[in-house]
């Protein structure tokens, strides 16, 4: 077997590679209507896609880890990636980016899977730390990846950000191959074909409402057909998850009490975390006279950047505070984290090395956040659901960031001034912002406190006797 830090590094690697996705276009969302010859509604399923694609491929290809070899899916998750961004690269128009763009979606199951991985392969010592780095890389990818996006745009053409991402995708499939170890431990049984095709249908209901609400109309025909269809949807299928041998997702594991907590204290930090991701930019982009601070697209990313290191450097911190004093800690902490650097946006936000101390303080949240949920899911299921269980974990993240891109979104649209014949948010929208921001990190860190300590009986590592 390869060096187990190898392992570990190719693993982290390819978390960034999932997570630099969700801002691969972010430089270009602006200008996509006029490259795309598109209208802005059309443009807007270039993000949406990826969206809905990481949310329903995430926990289906948990499943499929666990019962044909996690290392396998993950490669077919990359390969997807590499396929996808070729063909948003030649297309001349919309819909090959956005077919493009949905199948790059796909590769958002690879962080679950990789956690999943570290559990098999690696000495129980080494695995919170492992775990700590690769969750990190959620948030780190996304804070280091925007101003690469935003240098390959001012540079070069935007087919560019598609043909760096196909490279890096190819680069990170062949490591995987080399390095990572085949998965051994397999679950039995037949796939769930109808429990994937109802978690399909009624999750992309639900985030089509979600993203789609502000600009269809939150009251509008179609945003409740999607909403309450997609909740019906969900509510069917977890009656015929209960009931069926061989489900995609026991939810009988997914609905003990540490499981459960750990992934609605994800919706939190999830929605705390794009909360910043949506806020900082455009406050730090919005010119002076208006109220912010002027910055370019490239300085504003460099000032979102140091939350991603941040969560890169803390990350051999949490596993050793987790072995030390358990992984709730360590979420404590990261909701802690959240709620000050939201009381400091609320209070201080004057100066750009204001928010710069602010966005530090997201990332310690996040980093220690995020180590924590793989590692108390992991803790509480049978290790033949890791792969599951950390996709189900992964989607309720998703959840959270959806509907702060949608909630935030809101806020901002609607308490706006005009600046130069365009809409600019008042100081009373980022206010009410970070108030959001702050109430999802109490959220966070009220559910942390109720999560039981110590191991759940059911959870037992590879290395350990029986």
């Amino acid at each position: 077997m390869p060096p187990q830090g190898a392992i570990v590094a190719v693993l982290a690697v390819a978390g960034l590679c999932s997570s630099f996705m969700f801002t691969l276009v972010v430089p270009i969302q602006a200008q996509l209507p006029e490259l795309l010859n598109a209208s802005r509604e059309d443009t807007a399923w270039v993000v949406t896609a990826t969206l809905l694609a990481a949310a329903v491929i995430t926990p289906i290809a948990g499943r499929l880890g666990d019962m044909y070899g996690k290392r396998r899916i993950v490669l077919v998750l990359l390969a997807v990636l590499v396929v996808g961004s070729v063909i948003s690269a030649v297309s001349p128009g919309i819909v090959g980016v956005i077919v493009g763009r949905t199948l790059q979606g796909a590769v958002s199951g690879v962080i679950p899977l990789g956690i999943s991985i570290l559990r098999d392969v690696l000495h129980e010592r080494r695995v919170d730390t492992a775990i700590a780095l690769i969750s990190a890389t959620m948030g780190v990818g996304g804070a280091l990846g925007l101003p690469i996006s935003a240098l390959i745009t001012e540079h070069s053409d935007w087919h560019m950000l598609f043909w760096t991402s196909a490279a890096l995708g190819a680069i990170v499939f062949a490591l995987v191959l080399w390095i990572v170890p085949v998965s051994v431990l397999r679950t039995g049984g037949r796939f769930d074909y109808v429990g994937a095709a109802g978690l399909s249908l009624g999750l992309v209901g639900v985030l089509l409402a979600i993203s789609r609400g502000a600009e269809w109309g939150w009251g509008s025909p179609a945003v409740l057909a999607c909403g309450l269809g997609g909740i019906l949807v969900l509510l069917l299928w977890g009656w015929y998850e209960l009931r069926t041998p061989a489900p995609l997702l026991d939810l009988r594991i997914a609905a003990r009490r540490p499981v459960l907590l750990t992934n609605l204290a994800s919706v939190a930090m999830g929605f705390a975390l794009f909360s910043s991701n949506v806020v900082y930019p455009q406050l730090l982009e919005v010119p002076a006279a208006a109220g912010g601070f002027g910055l370019t697209l490239l300085g504003a990313s460099l000032i979102i950047m140091p939350s991603g290191l941040v969560m890169m450097v803390i990350s051999p911190f949490s596993g050793r505070l987790a072995r030390l004093f358990g992984p709730k800690l360590l979420l404590l902490l990261g909701a802690g984290a959240l709620i000050v650097a939201y009381g400091c946006a609320l209070l201080f936000s004057a100066e750009v090395w204001q928010i710069l101390v602010a966005n530090i303080l997201i990332g310690v949240g996040i980093g220690f956040g995020f180590a924590a949920m793989p590692m108390l899911i992991m803790r509480s299921v049978p290790q033949t659901e890791t792969g599951a269980s950390n996709g189900l974990n992964t989607l309720f993240r998703s959840l959270g960031t959806s509907t702060a891109a949608a909630v935030i979104g809101v806020v901002l649209a609607t308490n706006s001034t005009d600046f130069e014949g365009m809409p600019v948010p008042t100081s009373a929208a980022w206010q009410l912002s970070f108030v959001l921001g702050g109430v999802a990190a109490v959220t966070a860190f009220v559910l942390a406190l109720l999560i039981p300590r110590g191991r759940d009986p059911h959870e037992r590592h590879p290395s350990l006797p029986e």
